[in-house]
């Protein structure tokens, strides 16, 4: 079976649809989408992931199923270095998180006292609950840290969603801490990332990372990614976005 976890197009979060690049991106995206044939389509209830899939499934005729588990990862927390208000859980400077070696590891990065203040396990629980439902849906239940094969396929499924929750979503696939993945790695917008299942034992199935935000799609029509969800390379550089 194959995933592809799709980023929404250049987000207008005021509006929570798209900008005018990111309509252009969610159309580039689609052309190269609708030569897929994905067996289902899975969409976030939020209007910049749904305008960005509504592209897609104009053209391929088809309808997502709209799942609340495919939102932005939801949950705040007090930054240590911001003490006015809460911010998002996968936003934090790296002077600051790198200090705790739990942050690093599968199974204890959520054990902090700002993880627990701020219910981020439950919330990564439901997530990846959810998501293993879905996979036992079309063949694959989870088993420890693989997946027993009910009804192996060559299936594709596609999730529209965003960038935060993707990480959480590879985070269980892989058997990886989130926050390496929300810090070290960053999807474009309309980027499409690839997992497939291999089988290398009858019965028993692991998924392996083929691409990570994928956009040759919008230099085809050589149009510029947009830096939504990164930072400035070097801190002289006004143009690009500071913390």
């Amino acid at each position: 079976m194959k995933l592809l976890i799709v980023r929404h197009g250049d987000p207008d979060y005021e509006k929570d649809s798209l900008t005018e690049k990111g309509w252009r991106e969610a159309e580039y995206l689609a052309e190269k989408l609708e030569k897929i044939d994905a067996a289902a389509y899975y969409v976030s209830p939020l209007g910049r992931a749904k305008d960005t899939a509504s592209c897609t499934l104009k053209r391929v005729h088809k309808k997502a199923v709209e799942c609340e588990w495919l939102r932005e990862f939801q949950p705040s927390i007090w930054r240590p270095d911001v003490k006015e208000n809460k911010t998002i859980v996968w936003d934090w400077l790296p002077e600051d998180w790198t200090k705790e070696e739990k942050f690093f590891q599968e199974k204890r990065w959520y054990e902090t006292d700002v993880m627990r203040e701020g219910a981020v396990k439950e919330e990564y629980q439901w997530v990846t609950n959810q998501l293993d439902l879905l996979l036992q849906h079309h063949g694959y239940q989870r088993d420890g840290y693989f997946y027993k094969v009910i009804n192996g396929n060559n299936d594709t499924i596609v999730l529209f969603c965003h960038f935060g929750l993707e990480c959480v979503l590879l985070s269980h696939l892989l058997n990886v801490s989130p926050m390496v993945l929300w810090h070290g790695m960053c999807a474009a917008p309309s980027s499409v990332t690839t997992v497939v299942t291999e089988e290398r034992r009858k019965g028993i199935a692991s998924f392996r990372l083929l691409q990570f935000g994928d956009i040759s799609h919008l230099y085809f029509h050589g149009e510029e990614p947009s830096f939504a969800a990164r930072f400035c390379e070097c801190y002289d550089n006004q143009w690009e976005r500071h913390d």
